[in-house]
């Protein structure tokens, strides 16, 4: 018999799979909990979640006012070094899901998860952008091999 924490496959997975599960898990385990503040927590989801990623993609975790998930989104599809990401698309989204906070994050295929000055510069922008209707912007995480996220390095 099997526990209601127990996860039984009958057919092969692949380990994008696997981590795909693995994201799952973590977001069911803290959907409602302190998860989206505590890094550690949060870097394990989105390194679950993105890195296996082979084309950049762009994502916001939208979060009610006690900083609970209330969704995760990936709104941005991009290249092997690019993804474009559009202030407007992402206040409209924060905005009909009532977010009051959010976090970003997306992914550098290559691997290295050092932020460049394009990343700063669009953070900056979407933290203006969601300013002015009164949600906050917590903190950008990038995925790689490792993570990073801006307010570790000072960047919010």
């Amino acid at each position: 018999m099997h526990k209601p924490n127990d996860y039984v496959f009958h057919t092969p997975m692949t380990a994008d799979q696997v981590l795909e599960k693995a994201a799952e898990i973590v977001a069911n385990r803290y959907l409602r909990g302190d998860i989206f503040t505590n890094p550690q927590a949060t870097k394990d989801f989105l390194q679950y979640k993105m890195a296996g990623y082979e084309r950049e993609v762009f994502a916001v975790l939208l979060l009610d006012n006690q900083h609970r998930l209330i969704e995760y989104q990936e709104l941005f599809f991009g290249t092997i070094d690019t993804a474009s990401v559009y202030p407007r698309e992402v206040v409209k989204v924060a905005f009909n899901c009532n977010a009051a906070a959010v976090i970003f994050a997306h992914n550098h295929p290559s691997g290295i998860a050092e932020p460049s000055n394009t990343d700063k510069h669009i953070t900056q922008k979407l933290r203006d952008a969601l300013a002015l209707i009164d949600i906050r912007v917590l903190d950008h995480f990038v995925v790689g091999e490792t993570c990073v996220y801006f307010a570790e390095r000072g960047y919010l």
